[in-house]
């Protein structure tokens, strides 16, 4: 019953934090490249190459990424510290998978992380993850995110 309840509590303050998707990601994005890291991941090369040119749209209304859609989408946002996020990210043996701001081109402290919650999609049957459903803005123009643990860099299409 104590367990019952934490997950209820739990539910209930996710719920109250999220919000529409910030106003900072709406408009439409291009992933332009895959990111350099030290990251073990469930996709190979050919998959991970697939992203590169897809599109990205944010709005109060709809996140999309290509054909998968998701309709009055919530989410959450958070400030992540560089020290947080690598240990959040990365595995903690000597052979694991290793990722940083550095790597990312990330120079500052902290970034912004948004979570948009949906449905699970099935991209590529290895996850349930949609492409930029978990990001960090990097800044007003530059995203990153990662599917399968490949980390990649998605820059806002013109105004």
């Amino acid at each position: 019953m104590k367990d019952l309840l934490f997950l209820i509590i739990i539910s209930s303050t996710v719920s109250a934090n999220a919000q529409t998707i910030p106003k900072e990601l709406w408009g439409k994005w291009i992933v332009r490249r895959e990111l350099s890291t030290h990251t073990i991941s469930c996709w190979d090369e050919k998959e991970a190459k697939k992203l590169l040119g897809t599109k990205i749209e944010y709005s109060a209304e709809v996140f999309r990424w290509n054909n998968t859609i998701t309709r009055h989408p919530t989410a959450n946002e958070m400030l992540i510290t560089a020290e947080q996020f690598h240990d959040d990210k990365s595995g903690r043996g000597t052979n694991s998978s290793q990722v940083d701001f550095a790597q990312l081109g990330i120079t500052a402290k902290q970034a912004s992380e948004v979570s948009i919650h949906h449905s699970d999609a099935n991209i590529s049957g290895s996850t349930s993850e949609i492409p930029g459903d978990d990001v960090l803005i990097k800044d007003q123009d530059t995203l990153i995110f990662s599917i399968c643990n490949i980390y990649f860099e998605a820059k806002r299409t013109l105004r």
